[in-house]
This record gives C-alpha cells, sequence and structure tokens, in this order.
C-alpha cells in the first residue's frame, strides 16, 4: 500500500495520450523533465523516465493488445518529499501482481517492466477500476536501498 504522501504546491502534469508506441518518447521526456522540477538528479530521472516508460509499454501490450488509438492518462505530481505518478487506462483490467510468475527468458523480448518498477520506485499499487486500471507509482529524492535490491533491473 502507498504511503499517504503530502502534494505540494506546484500544478501536477497531465499528459492524455493514446496507446500509440510513437507517445512513449515526449511523454518519457515530459515525465523526465517534471522529475527534474521535483529536484530528482540526473540518474533518477533516467530511473523514472526507464519506468513510466516500461507502465505504458505494458499497458499498450497487455491491457489493449496492440491497439494504438485507446486512452491514456498519465498524472505526475509534487509530493513533500518527491513525486508520485498515476497511470490509468480502460483495459482489460488485469492485476500483473496476481499473475502467476513468468520465467524470465533473456533471448526474448519483454518480461523486465514490472522488475525495472519494483527496484526503481519506492511504492507501486495497482487498483481495479470498474473499466479498467489505475496503476499508482512514488518516488522520493533520498531513499533507502531495498534490502536484496539489484543494482539495474
Amino acid at each position: 500500500m502507498i504511503p499517504s504522501r503530502k502534494q505540494t504546491s506546484g500544478p501536477p502534469l497531465r499528459l492524455k495520450i493514446t496507446s500509440d508506441p510513437a507517445t512513449l518518447a515526449s511523454t518519457r521526456r515530459a515525465v523526465e523533465m517534471f522529475a527534474a522540477q521535483c529536484g530528482f538528479d540526473e540518474t533518477a530521472r533516467g530511473e523514472i523516465g526507464l519506468v513510466i516508460n516500461e507502465a505504458l509499454a505494458n499497458v499498450m501490450r497487455h491491457a489493449y493488445q496492440g491497439a494504438t488509438d485507446q486512452p491514456i492518462e498519465v498524472v505526475a505530481q509534487r509530493t513533500d518529499d518527491g513525486m508520485s505518478l498515476t497511470v490509468r487506462d480502460w483495459g482489460l483490467g488485469v492485476n500483473p501482481i496476481e499473475l502467476p510468475p513468468k520465467k524470465h527468458d533473456p533471448m526474448k523480448p519483454g518480461g523486465v517492466g514490472l522488475i525495472c518498477m519494483r527496484q526503481m520506485m519506492d511504492d507501486i499499487q495497482f487498483q481495479k477500476q470498474p473499466d479498467g486500471m489505475l496503476l499508482t507509482m512514488s518516488r522520493s529524492r533520498i531513499r533507502r536501498k531495498p534490502q536484496g535490491a539489484k543494482e539495474a533491473c
């Protein structure tokens, strides 16, 4: 469960995009720029950018099964100690945390999105909606490295 994080002043970043992979790069850049405004260093901004990229790619691939014209909303909000991100889709509504784990095959693409989210964000939570899914993630500017975490996903 995501701890309550106080939202601080400043407008959030709100993006309404489609499930077209062509939107990934510009969305990632916008989120990384917002992370810079929240005081994150270059390494953290890159990690946050990778996480939003992976989250959106998962929505496009799994929730929308490759359809390129479906809506996705991304909101980045400054918090007292960092930022929060939400990704809302109106897809299949399957919580990936509840699926049986798959063995990762390094010779096949995919399979690292959730690993990256878990390692690079402080908290992640999937909340099933009546008509899709809401992913909420948070990251503090100063974070303790989780025990047993790998250096990179």
